[in-house]
């Protein structure tokens, strides 16, 4: 495929790295020494036999008159240890530029992660796409790649079958970027979980999405927030509503800051009633009020498949507390996670979901800081804790006495625990702390 080139290069067509490099720039050019961690394109080019990825990287180091990162150079030692060893069939190259690296992962990707790549780095990473055709997973996100960026990356993924999980994050695309990635998913069959959250996506993207996702068979994850809308018609919540009527293989659906309010939560829910596939739904930082909880617990009362539901920032109060809670406690025995933090509940809707607990044993993972605690608020949940119903890694509270009093302290537990940032220690991705299962590297549960 002859992708497009981004502006700062001027040759058409995927030529080489040295030509791309001579091509006279038209805005601030790109260069490895301006990246915390440079190395994007070290992975698609072709060496003999004999060499391994250290030395590939030293000898393009060299070529290109940078400095060899030691960082990056004791990694790849690393992995060619390990491929010579023969330990893992495919591996992921952890580059991130905001955390330390954590083992090697027995997938084949590449993250790289907050650093500066830009449209001149999405280039070499869509000829990386494009070369590397075992190549399943790949972190681009908080890269500064625009809209043409990300046109160059939708486009190579017309023709690709492998790339099961991209994740765009925080790269502003804007509109034209997302109207690529749309129309990407009319032809790409293959991609499973594509993460498109604050890339200042626009309405017509966001329509784009939920009509094409009515027809798409292949993804099971998607992240659509915080795109930036006009107008208070929640159109995008309309179009999104009649999707889920339809489509039977979304698992995942991420549309935190999309204005909801009490009637976008009904379009969702009267869709809820049709879907059997969606398993998480983030609704979070809108504007849902206790009214609107009164069409999710209805709806929770004969929709068996939702395990996971994010009510976090918004206003639900007692009266929204409660109504969950008389769901969870007589009906509902499908949802394992709830997060209700920061909603404006008191100690009558907190108490509530804590007794639910106590009879739905599926439940078992709720989020709850943020909120107004009183004493019998902390001694519900100390006790729930203390009896082994409530696990310490499942909920965000943790008790402490002082005076003989119980209070609640907040610990880092979450839905999205890891879905910004890598775990420096300790396991990276343990569902146990992390309910949400958020998007991550193909091979897990998404």
């Amino acid at each position: 495929m002859a992708a497009q080139p981004p502006r700062p290069v001027r040759e058409r067509s995927m030529g080489s790295p040295q030509e791309a490099a001579r091509a006279p720039a038209r805005s601030p050019a790109w260069t490895p020494t301006q990246a915390r961690t440079p190395g994007a394109a070290l992975v698609g080019q072709r060496e003999s036999p004999e060499s391994g990825l250290q030395e590939h990287y030293s000898n393009l180091c060299m070529e290109k008159s940078q400095k060899i990162n030691p960082f990056i150079l004791r990694i790849l030692q690393e992995v060619d240890e390990e491929i010579k060893k023969g330990l893992a069939a495919g591996i992921t190259l952890n580059i991130a530029g905001n955390n330390r690296l954590v083992p090697v992962e027995r997938v084949t990707g590449l993250d790289v992660g907050y650093n500066l790549l830009s449209d001149v780095g999405a280039y070499y990473a869509a000829k990386l796409v494009q070369k590397q055709l075992n190549l399943i997973y790949l972190n681009l996100m908080f890269n500064d790649i625009g809209p043409e960026g990300g046109e160059l990356i939708a486009k190579v993924l017309h023709k690709n079958q492998t790339l099961k999980y991209l994740r765009m994050t925080g790269n502003k695309i804007e509109n034209k970027g997302g109207m690529f990635f749309a129309a990407m998913l009319q032809i790409n069959s293959s991609l499973e979980k594509l993460d498109l959250g604050d890339c200042d996506l626009g309405m017509q993207s966001v329509i784009a999405f939920a009509t094409v996702l009515t027809q798409n068979q292949a993804i099971k994850a998607i992240n659509l927030n915080r795109p930036i809308l006009y107008g208070e018609q929640e159109e995008s919540t309309v179009h999104i509503g009649r999707m889920l009527k339809e489509n039977h293989c979304l698992v995942v659906l991420h549309m935190c800051k999309h204005d909801i309010k009490n009637s976008g939560i009904q379009q969702l829910c009267d869709a809820l009633y049709l879907n059997s596939s969606l398993r998480y739904l983030d609704v979070s930082c809108n504007k849902i009020t206790h009214d609107g909880m009164v069409y999710l617990a209805d709806v929770l009362k004969s929709n068996t498949t939702l395990e996971v539901i994010d009510l976090s920032f918004n206003r639900i109060e007692n009266a929204g507390a409660n109504y969950l809670s008389e769901t969870l406690t007589s009906h509902n025995r499908s949802l394992k996670a709830l997060s209700v933090v920061s909603n404006n509940i008191e100690g009558e809707g907190l108490v509530a979901l804590s007794q639910s607990m106590k009879t739905n044993l599926t439940f078992s993972h709720i989020y709850i800081w943020g909120n107004k605690f009183d004493e019998a608020t902390c001694v519900a949940y100390s006790d729930l804790i203390q009896m082994g119903r409530l696990k310490p890694d499942n909920t965000d509270v943790e008790p402490f006495v002082v005076d003989g009093r119980v209070y609640l302290a907040e610990v880092s537990n979450g839905l999205k625990k890891h879905y910004y940032w890598t775990s420096t220690s300790g396991e990276s991705y343990d569902h146990s702390s992390n309910a949400g299962f958020a998007l991550v590297p193909v091979g897990q549960q998404p």
